[in-house]
């Protein structure tokens, strides 16, 4: 059954995935599965921020390659660039062969190694690239990217925290929204949020209603191989995995996106 994400469901959502200013009045299992719940709606902010910055900059004349920059920044700076940092000590646990206790350890550490480095460039890379190649083809091409990449990043989050998936750990944000979210509730989330992608890519023609809900799924897709491989590899979620979670599917829908243009 689907569960609507409460009022506190909401301020748990935005007071803990993005810097603005709402204040979290309740840390219970029952707010941290709303917050789960609305982690989508937090992308709808974000990236719309995102995608207003990028068409601010497109019509003061920068171009498309600096107007992608700003919008890859955007979400950085709403999360406190917490999802990114998330991504890099996933890299390094992953990277570092150790068993799970010493990866969980280096993932703690306030450094970044080699791996962490690497994947950040990379990933980085790959979304200007992909922002930029979708700006050329429209301004309203990125915007919708911008977007449908915010949402999907965040509907990864609540993929991740579905009951069945165990925390790693017994402390921070990992333990307490591991498992909250009833699997029907995710899956309905899911759907609903494919066919608004969907609904979208119909302002482009026929062929962006399968490209723009394909680059929802295909993000979740591909979180999910990264969050069992988490799994296996720790003993459960942690924090930084759902930062590494919801960047690979942003990452991965921005490139979806740009397939077949």
């Amino acid at each position: 059954m689907f569960i609507a994400p409460s009022a506190h469901g909401l301020r748990f959502a935005f007071g803990t995935l993005t810097v603005l200013p709402v204040k979290v009045e309740r840390w219970d299992r029952d707010a941290a599965r709303g917050g789960m719940l609305g982690a989508p709606l937090v992308g709808v902010v974000v990236g719309g921020c995102a995608a207003a910055l990028g068409l601010l900059l497109l019509f003061l004349g920068t171009g498309t390659l600096l107007a992608a920059v700003a919008t890859a920044a955007v979400p950085a700076l709403l999360t406190r660039g917490l999802h990114l940092d998330g991504l890099a000590d996933t890299a390094d646990g992953l990277g570092s062969g150790k068993p799970a206790e010493d990866a969980l350890r280096i993932m703690k550490q306030s450094d970044i190694g080699p791996f962490g480095v690497i994947t950040l460039l990379f990933v980085l890379l790959a979304q200007v690239a992909a922002l930029a190649h979708l700006y050329d083809d429209s301004w309203a091409r990125g915007a919708l990217a911008a977007l449908v990449s915010a949402v999907a990043a965040r509907l990864a989050l609540t993929l991740a925290a579905r009951a069945g998936v165990p925390a790693a750990r017994p402390e921070g944000l990992g333990a307490a929204v591991a498992g909250v979210v009833p699997v029907r509730s995710a899956v309905a989330v899911t759907g609903v949020v494919a066919l608004t992608a969907g609904a979208a890519g119909a302002l482009f023609g026929a062929d962006d209603v399968v490209r723009t809900a394909l680059a929802v799924l295909a993000a979740l897709a591909v979180a999910e191989l990264l969050l069992r491989r988490c799994v296996r590899r720790f003993g459960g979620v942690t924090g930084d995995v759902f930062g590494g979670v919801a960047e690979t599917a942003a990452t991965t829908a921005l490139v979806v996106l740009t397939l077949g243009l």
